[in-house]
């Protein structure tokens, strides 16, 4: 039966042991990590979004969606000590859940990380567009720089963005830890400048009404703004290189998420407080739907007397600060925001082709996907095809609902790692666990349910897309992969190994490694 086709534990421990990692991660660095990994996208565009949908209360949305995280990722790190390996998700519910519930998760962590990519690309876009037009002066006609969901034709430049990404993934790129760093201490600080600034003008009267939208508006904003905590997982796959994991993991975890959520409930405040964010209404009184023609439409009339309210800004933060007289610090805060911006969409591709590349490997789609360049030593196959679907979605969809859709996948993917490690606490009660999750009776079905809520208040057509994209899924599964499986064919197990792959370099070598 698929349920129960099973890529054993202990082989896929025994490959790792081979290749085992020297514990030189502590506290701090990992902590570090992690808040560099989070802070992205979701703060400098999906604040916007986020207003549109609650008003003030996006600040206890953010609460929400950072509580969520905290109990997913307790149930992740449990895991990641376990099976310190790659493939994330998908690999830990191969071992514990069986092939077809890890199709099926990997499926959904294809969704999440490529419909991301494009969700960065636009976002960069409207940093981009408004750099240029409060910098240079230059202007981008409306129709190149939106979607037809917004009223415009194309967004050229995030489609530009995703094709020269794609072309660095396809050829290798030289990474260093000196270059994240000055990355994260970029982002960080622009939203430090962004606090400093805003709050001190900040306007009580502007945090009226606080619900606008009602409770429901909350959720239904965190449902969004979950997206902006997409990457504190990055922390639990280097539990094979931390010290002392069964502390270090959980209080890194943890630890990033409350910094992060401070930064954001203090950036939500200065947004608020500033300028206001209350969001626009229907001739019913009914709020507007955020990635919709009838509120871009609204928001062009405004836009045309002179009045641009934060829920029609795609560079809110820049736009604020621009608003309340910093326009200097406003454009820097926007140059920042463009110059780090594109490395997410980067980590956002490569970890999506490495799924697919994780996938092939194992058999479950075709061998071609996982064929290695034979100079830069990358999948450019997998590569490319993964870059034309992201491409083609920056192009057309708004940053809302690519979010809302990515989102989709993602708590699919947190909720089945959840119930594994529920399961593997009866099936395997006593491995090796490097680290337990506390609680895990209260923290699994925290996560589960808290997965489920935030599902429940996406868009509709954002709950629409992860049912037909699993359909599509299944079939290519059942026509291929089902019959194809490394693990149905005997193939990859402890005695031997059929199906031998030249590794993927990693991003850091591939500029000294290249092959004439």
């Amino acid at each position: 039966m698929i349920f129960w086709r099973v890529k054993s534990l202990d082989a896929i421990l025994a490959a790792a042991e081979k290749k085992s990692l020297p514990r030189s991660l502590g506290l701090w660095q990992l902590t570090l990590f992690g808040i560099g990994a989070i802070i992205g996208t979701g703060i400098f565009v999906l604040t916007a979004e986020a207003a549109q949908k609650a008003g003030p209360g996006m600040m206890i949305a953010f609460i929400i969606a950072g509580f969520v995280c905290a109990v997913a990722a307790l149930c992740y790190s449990e895991l990641s000590s376990m099976v310190p390996v790659s493939g994330s998700a998908y690999t830990y519910s191969y071992a514990v859940l069986g092939e077809f519930i890890a199709w099926m998760v990997g499926w959904a962590l294809i969704l999440e990380y490529s419909v991301a990519s494009s969700a960065v690309a636009v976002g960069w876009s409207g940093y981009f567009v408004g750099l240029l037009s409060n910098s240079l002066g230059i202007e981008v006609p409306y129709s190149l720089a939106n979607g037809p969901f917004s009223g415009g034709i194309i967004n050229l430049p995030a489609a530009i963005i995703c094709v020269l990404v794609v072309g660095l993934l396809v050829i290798g790129t030289r990474e260093s830890a000196a270059f994240n760093a000055a990355l994260v201490t970029i982002k960080i600080t622009a939203l430090t400048a962004f606090i400093v600034l805003s709050l001190p003008v900040a306007n009580m009267e502007n945090f009226q009404p606080f619900l606008p939208l009602g409770a429901s508006g909350v959720v239904a904003a965190a449902a969004s703004i979950f997206f902006a905590y997409v990457g504190f997982d990055a922390i639990s796959t280097a539990a094979e290189e931390t010290k002392n994991p069964q502390r270090n993991i959980p209080l890194a975890l943890i630890g990033s998420l409350v910094i992060c959520t401070l930064f954001y409930l203090l950036v939500s405040a200065g947004v608020i407080g500033a300028i206001g964010a209350q969001p626009l209404r229907d001739a019913a009184g009914q709020g507007l739907m955020p990635g919709s023609i009838a509120l871009a439409d609204q928001c062009r009339s405004l836009i045309a007397i002179g009045q641009q309210p934060v829920v029609c800004s795609r560079e809110a933060l820049a736009h604020v600060l621009r608003e309340i007289g910093w326009e200097k610090i406003g454009n820097l805060l926007g140059l920042a925001a463009f110059l780090a911006l594109p490395s997410v969409i980067l980590m956002m591709l490569f970890g999506q082709t490495r799924i697919f590349f994780v996938m092939s490997r194992d058999g479950l789609l075709p061998e071609v996907l996982s064929r290695i360049h034979t100079r830069f030593k990358t999948p450019h196959i997998v590569t490319m095809v993964t870059g034309i679907g992201v491409t083609i979605a920056a192009a057309f969809l708004p940053v809302g609902k690519l979010a809302d859709i990515s989102n989709s996948g993602t708590l699919f993917a947190f909720m089945v790692v959840a119930s594994t490690v529920m399961l593997l606490r009866i099936r395997d009660k006593h491995r090796h666990r490097p680290f337990r999750t506390p609680a895990i009776w209260l923290i699994g079905p925290l996560a589960i349910s808290g997965c489920i809520t935030l599902f429940l208040f996406l868009p509709t057509d954002a709950k629409l897309v992860f049912p037909v994209w699993t359909g599509i899924g299944l079939i290519f599964y059942f026509l291929y992969g089902y019959r194809k499986s490394h693990v149905a064919l005997g193939i990859g197990r402890l005695t031997g190994n059929k199906n031998i792959t030249e590794p993927i370099q990693p991003l850091s070598d591939c500029h000294e490694n290249k092959k004439p």
